[in-house]
C-alpha cells in the first residue's frame, strides 16, 4: 500500500510539473504577443525605414546606383555612379524618347529583314509586316521588344546607326558624356554603355524637360495594351512588367532590363509628398536574383523619402556697385541673372550650404550689359550644385570726344546760368 501510495504521489507530482510547464509556455507566448504593443514587431515598413536610415554601398547589391531628386537633378546618393557600365534595355527609354521627339505616332513602318532577325524577347514580327509607330512604342516600353526597337530606328531614321546617332547627339546635349548608344533595344555591344548618374539624367528628361513628356509618360503607364498589325492579320497583347508601378505609392515610370552581360538594370521614378525621385540601378544581380532591382529600388527611394527635405537655400546679396574705369558713369550696379528668388534644394540634416562669390572689384569700359562679369557659386557640403552669372544692370561706354564735347557745352550753359542769375541778382 504504502508502495502504490508513494508512487501515485511521483505521479501526481509530474503532472503538477506538466501543468505547469504548459502555463509557464503559454505565459511566454502570451508575454510574446504582449510585446508588440510596448515595443511592436517590427513591420515591413519599418524594416525599409530602419533600412534606409543605415544605407551604405554594402547594402545594395547593384554595383552600380544612384538616387537622385528629379526636380534638381542633384544626385543624393550614388555607389560608383560614375562607373561606365552596360545598360540592357533600359536604352528603351532614350529609344522611346528620341522616337516620339522626331516620329510621329500615326506613321506606318515596314519590317525589315533585320528587324525580324532580332533574338528574344521579341515581337516576333514578319518580314514585310506593317505596324504603326504608337503600337511599337507600347510592345517596346512594355513588353521590351527587340525588335520593335530596330523597326521603330529603322522607320524614324532610316537605319540603326542613323538612330543612335540621333540618340548620341541627345546624350551629349544632355551633357551624359560617359554615355554611348550602339543599338536601339540594348542588347550586348561593344561601346555601348552609360554610367548610373547620366541614366538617371536621361530619366529626368524623359520625365520632366522633352516636350514628349506627357506621351512618354502616357506610354509608360499603361497596364497593358493591345493592337495588330496594320492588315489585321495579328493581334499582340502587351503587359506592363514595371513592378514598381504597384510597389510603391506614388509611382511615376520606370523600365526594366537585362543582358548576359549587363545583368539586371533598372530605372525609376516616384513621386510623392512634393519629392520626385528617380532611381538608376546597373549590374543588379543575375539569374537568379531577378528581385534584387526591386529592393535596391524601394531601399534608396525610401531613403530619400525618410532623410531629405526641401530648403530654400537662395539668399539675397546685396550687391555692390563697381567702379567703371572710362566710363561715361563712375560707377555700375550689378544683377543676378534672371532675377532669381528661390532655390530649393532637397537636403538632409548635417549638410551645409557655401555660398562663393567670384566679383569684380572694378570693370574697364564699354560695359555690356548683356555680357557676364562675374559668378556666385552655392555648394552642398563640396559639392557645386548651382551656379548664378552676374551682369552690370546698364551698359556703360567709353569716354570718347563725343561725350567730352558734350560735358564742355553742360558747364558751359551751367556757368552761363549761374552768371545770369548773379547779375539778376544784382
Amino acid at each position: 500500500m504504502r508502495g502504490l501510495y508513494k508512487k501515485k504521489k511521483q505521479m501526481g507530482v509530474i503532472y503538477f510539473l506538466i501543468i505547469g510547464c504548459i502555463f509557464f509556455q503559454n505565459s511566454l507566448i502570451g508575454l510574446s504577443k504582449n510585446w508588440n504593443e510596448p515595443f511592436g514587431a517590427i513591420t515591413e515598413a519599418e524594416k525599409t525605414v530602419e533600412s534606409a536610415a543605415k544605407l551604405s554601398d554594402q547594402t545594395l547589391y547593384a554595383k552600380s546606383a544612384v538616387l537622385m531628386d528629379g526636380k534638381s537633378g542633384r544626385v543624393l546618393y550614388g555607389k560608383n555612379p560614375d562607373e561606365i557600365m552596360a545598360m540592357a534595355s533600359t536604352t528603351k527609354i532614350m529609344t522611346c524618347i528620341i522616337a516620339l521627339e522626331y516620329g510621329n505616332e500615326k506613321d506606318i513602318y515596314t519590317v525589315s529583314s533585320y528587324a525580324s532577325s532580332q533574338p528574344k524577347v521579341k515581337l516576333g514580327a514578319v518580314t514585310g509586316e506593317q505596324y504603326r509607330m504608337k503600337d511599337l512604342l507600347y510592345s517596346l516600353m512594355l513588353e521590351s521588344h527587340n525588335d520593335a526597337a530596330v523597326i521603330i530606328a529603322e522607320g524614324v531614321a532610316g537605319s540603326v546607326e542613323a538612330f543612335a546617332a540621333l540618340m548620341n547627339q541627345k546624350a551629349q546635349e544632355l551633357g551624359c558624356m560617359n554615355t554611348c548608344f550602339v543599338t536601339p533595344n540594348g542588347l550586348d555591344a561593344q561601346g555601348h554603355h552609360t554610367t548610373a548618374a547620366e541614366l538617371a539624367r536621361i530619366m529626368k528628361y524623359c520625365l520632366l524637360e522633352s516636350s514628349k513628356k506627357e506621351e512618354f509618360l502616357k506610354i509608360t503607364r499603361t497596364v497593358s495594351y493591345t493592337f495588330s498589325d496594320v492588315k489585321q492579320k495579328r493581334s499582340i497583347s502587351c503587359q506592363n512588367h514595371n513592378t514598381l508601378l504597384s510597389m510603391m505609392d506614388g509611382a511615376v515610370s520606370g523600365k526594366t532590363g537585362f543582358t548576359g552581360n549587363a545583368g539586371y538594370c533598372y530605372v525609376g521614378a516616384v513621386e510623392r509628398d512634393g519629392k520626385f525621385l528617380i532611381v538608376a540601378l546597373l549590374a543588379c544581380g543575375w539569374p537568379n536574383n531577378r528581385n534584387y532591382k526591386w529592393s535596391d529600388t524601394k531601399l534608396l527611394m525610401e531613403y530619400g523619402f525618410s532623410n531629405y527635405e526641401y530648403k530654400d537655400i537662395y539668399e539675397i546679396s546685396n550687391l555692390a556697385d563697381v567702379p567703371v574705369i572710362n566710363g561715361q558713369t563712375e560707377n555700375v550696379a550689378l544683377r543676378v541673372e534672371d532675377g532669381t528668388k528661390q532655390l530649393n534644394y532637397l537636403m538632409k540634416d548635417g549638410e551645409t550650404v557655401h555660398i562663393r562669390k567670384k566679383l569684380p572689384s572694378q570693370l574697364t569700359a564699354p560695359v555690356d550689359a548683356k555680357t557676364a562679369v562675374g559668378v556666385i557659386e552655392y555648394y552642398i557640403d563640396e559639392e557645386k550644385i548651382k551656379e548664378y552669372f552676374i551682369y552690370p544692370k546698364e551698359s556703360v561706354k567709353a569716354i570718347d570726344f563725343r561725350w567730352c564735347l558734350e560735358q564742355v557745352k553742360q558747364l558751359f550753359f551751367l556757368y552761363a546760368n549761374l552768371g545770369n542769375e548773379s547779375n539778376f541778382d544784382l
